[in-house]
């Protein structure tokens, strides 16, 4: 018998029409009129928030195949497997291709919903891409995701436009989202009437997401802003996201779900940390006393998908945050789970971990509500973030990102309260900040851009044609997707490995031999060794798996007493720079060189740009000149004063 064939658990207030499961091949208005109706609640379980608020998006299709059998079973509303920074992480982190892994969930679970978190005219990126990338992007996407939940940092509608048009076109579910966040401007009433901007461009065949991301205000706030909503639009389906970094969220679902929100959040509790959503088992032990049924719900089924897969959360330790425990100080900082992970990792591979709680509980709040007191999420708390690292580094606002830059123009949608002060302008966009804002500001058009040329371009780059769906990947990441297709090509396909050998400590070694079990239980064998020497001086390390052996050649080692290069200043960079060579300010990626040898430039130019954080900085030359050298290219990571070009003046 199939296990999602199992009967399906009922309240005794409840009736059998109360109680329809909500599967993968009904159309999206059967969805919606089953979800109006419902007496009761249903539950997604976001398995994608989980892994990218506690485990920095680490968690493996491996781990995700093992619990799709229990999850399929646990009857939920969907399963949010993709979207957000995972599309990226995939092939940056996990060598896995995120369709790959839509294609092999869906097969393992045929019946449950997937569900997406699309950032809009963002994507699954960080700042903003061309119409026509978009709407490419979300029809590819739209074959196998069915429900998306679609947010603006800002809040601004238009930014999320191009996804609600083709997500209807697609025949799937939108889910506009209403960021939240506190502060006094922070109303129903502007909740409310944003609301109302959202029906005019979708109508009313839709689910509306109260996004939390970073879980903030009380139970009680939470449960009024659903009931202001439901005054206002009684027939509107709220679907309620939040996190438990305080340790609260019970709280705020059990407010939310009473007064009237249909759908809630949770996730699987072996895998539950501080950062992410909280456990499922727990939503449903909670409102079971207060009478209320979560519909289609398998408890036993739910019960053993953490079974199933506890024993593999020990292989992602290394990945969990570095400080542990919750923090209700968040209602202070407002960093999103999301972010909270990845931020406290930057702070521990920059040494700064010791300046969290000034740039935490000091700087950061300072800078959010200078910056207006828009909504902490990708990739607006990004900006938030590195701005208010930067701040405490080297001065307020003395070093600011290209992204700030752009989030004064107002590129990516006006300022929702009230536009920071003129002061920070100025530090910005320099003493002639308003000339610049009135010739640069507004909301920017970016071109379409010519898709073909870009499959050309990508055949030249990895010598063949690529998919459509590798093509989507390439548009929205272009350097890591080339460097994870040739990674794939020559290697092969890596979701096989369980974390005990894809994320194994202490490497490996000669003569080892491992033995595990794929997702399927099928037996594998991996023989490491013996190695040798060949004519040409290199070593020969030989590796079996499965009985098929591979040959793998490592260069000499670098001979010992080479002095290493001596790292430069800040300063120092900065007066090479006035010469014309121009070296990397930071640690970061050469995201684009915009010039080329031979070129003339002019003082001030934007000859390159880098990427630290997921944010974009431009670099611009000192002087008047020539390109005469480019020592860098697209995709290589640099450190503090490596070479990127040399300019001589003329």
């Amino acid at each position: 018998m199939r296990r999602n064939a199992r009967p399906q658990q009922k309240n005794n207030d409840s009736t059998e029409s109360d109680m329809i499961r909500i599967t993968q091949d009904m159309d999206r208005t059967s969805v919606l009129e089953n979800l109006r109706k419902a007496d009761g609640y249903y539950i997604t379980n976001t398995a994608r928030d989980m892994s990218q608020s506690d485990y920095k998006n680490r968690i493996l299709l491996h781990t995700d195949l093992m619990a799709a059998e229990a999850r399929e079973a646990s009857g939920y509303f969907s399963l949010e497997i993709t979207g957000g920074a995972s599309v990226h992480v995939d092939i940056l982190r996990k060598q896995v291709d995120p369709f790959l892994k839509l294609k092999l969930l869906r097969k393992a679970m045929p019946d449950t919903m997937f569900q997406t978190l699309c950032r809009g005219v963002n994507l699954f990126g960080y700042r903003p891409y061309p119409q026509n990338v978009i709407r490419f992007t979300v029809r590819e996407f739209a074959k196998y995701v069915d429900v998306w939940r679609t947010f603006d940092f800002m809040n601004y509608i238009p930014n999320m436009q191009a996804v609600f048009e083709e997500v209807a076109k697609a025949g799937k579910i939108n889910e506009p989202c209403i960021c939240f966040s506190t502060g006094p401007e922070h109303t129903n009433e502007y909740y409310v009437a944003k609301v109302q901007e959202i029906l005019d461009v979708t109508g009313d065949e839709i689910i509306l997401c109260i996004k939390n991301h970073g879980g903030l205000g009380t139970p009680r706030r939470i449960g009024e802003l659903v009931d202001a909503i439901k005054q206002q639009y009684p027939e509107i389906i709220i679907h309620y996201h939040g996190h438990n970094t305080d340790g609260n969220d019970i709280g705020r679902i059990t407010e939310a779900i009473l007064n009237g929100a249909t759908i809630v959040d949770a996730s699987d509790h072996a895998f539950t940390g501080f950062y992410g959503p909280p456990p499922i088992l727990t939503v449903l032990q909670t409102m079971q006393d207060l009478g209320k049924t979560a519909i289609g719900i398998d408890e036993e089924a739910v019960i053993e998908t953490s079974d199933v897969i506890r024993d593999q959360r020990p292989y992602y330790g290394q990945f969990e945050a570095q400080i542990k425990g919750f923090l209700p100080t968040v209602q202070i900082h407002k960093l999103p789970g999301g972010a909270m992970g990845s931020s406290l990792e930057q702070a521990a591979k920059g040494n700064f971990l010791d300046q969290m709680p000034d740039i935490l509980h000091k700087e950061l709040p300072k800078v959010q509500k200078e910056l207006g007191n828009y909504w902490s999420v990708t990739p607006g708390s990004q900006i938030l973030w590195t701005t208010a690292v930067s701040n405490v580094q080297n001065g307020r606002y003395e070093s600011p990102s290209g992204d700030l830059r752009n989030l004064l123009l107002g590129k990516y949608g006006p300022f929702p309260f009230y536009k920071p002060a003129d002061w920070i302008y100025e530090k910005v966009l320099g003493a002639d900040w308003k000339v610049v804002l009135k010739q640069e500001g507004g909301v920017e058009d970016i071109a379409d851009i010519d898709i073909e040329q870009e499959r050309e371009t990508l055949t030249e780059r990895i010598g063949r044609e690529p998919t459509e769906q590798q093509l989507v990947t390439y548009l929205q990441h272009p350097n890591d997707a080339v460097n994870f297709f040739k990674f794939e090509e020559e290697f092969g396909q890596t979701y096989v490995l369980p974390p005990s050998i894809f994320l194994r400590e202490g490497g490996f070694s000669l003569g080892e031999t491992l033995v595990f079990r794929d997702y399927d239980g099928k037996e594998h064998r991996i023989e490491v060794g013996p190695k040798q020497k060949n004519d040409s001086g290199d070593t020969d390390v030989y590796l079996n798996v499965d009985h098929h052996q591979r040959v793998f050649v490592f260069e000499p080692e670098a001979v010992e007493g080479v002095q290493a290069v001596l790292a430069l200043s800040k300063e120092e960079i900065i007066d090479l720079a006035k010469t014309g060579d121009i070296r990397a300010p930071f640690a970061g990626n050469i995201s684009e060189i915009s010039v080329k040898v031979d070129q003339e430039v002019a003082e001030g130019d934007k000859v390159v740009i880098m990427e630290a954080m997921k944010m974009q900085t431009p670099v611009a030359c000192e002087i008047s000149g020539k390109v005469v050298s480019i020592s860098a290219k697209v995709g290589d990571s640099l450190q503090p004063g490596d070479k990127i070009l040399r300019i001589e003046e003329e």
